[in-house]
């Protein structure tokens, strides 16, 4: 039986117009969501601007479908518009830690 091919896929959200506070207390639940898909190595970046009204996340998945079942289990997904598109590549950094001296 062959693995399928995982790839990486850039959704690109859209927050509301109007940010209610009904969306504000969905934030800590969003986080909880997003913490899971991290540990389970589905998510690999995450970014909100409430100022300018976007959201990026980076998703591993086989396909789009995948992805937006990913996306539809966000609690904040009902909230906003999306656009997917499946990545060539997607480079990062890893965070440097500090070095201590025992002197």
């Amino acid at each position: 039986m062959a693995l399928e091919q995982e790839y990486q896929f850039m959704a690109d959200f859209t927050l509301p117009e109007v940010i209610t506070e009904e969306f504000m207390n969905l934030i800590p639940t969003q986080r909880q969501r997003v913490n899971q898909l991290f540990r389970q190595r589905k998510l690999v970046s995450y970014a909100l601007s409430l100022e300018n009204g976007k959201m990026w996340a980076v998703f591993k998945g086989t396909c789009e479908f995948d992805v937006l079942e990913l996306i539809r289990e966000l609690p904040m997904a009902g909230f906003m518009s999306v656009q997917i598109n499946i990545l060539t590549f997607h480079d990062m950094t890893e965070p440097v830690s500090p070095t201590f001296s025992l002197n």
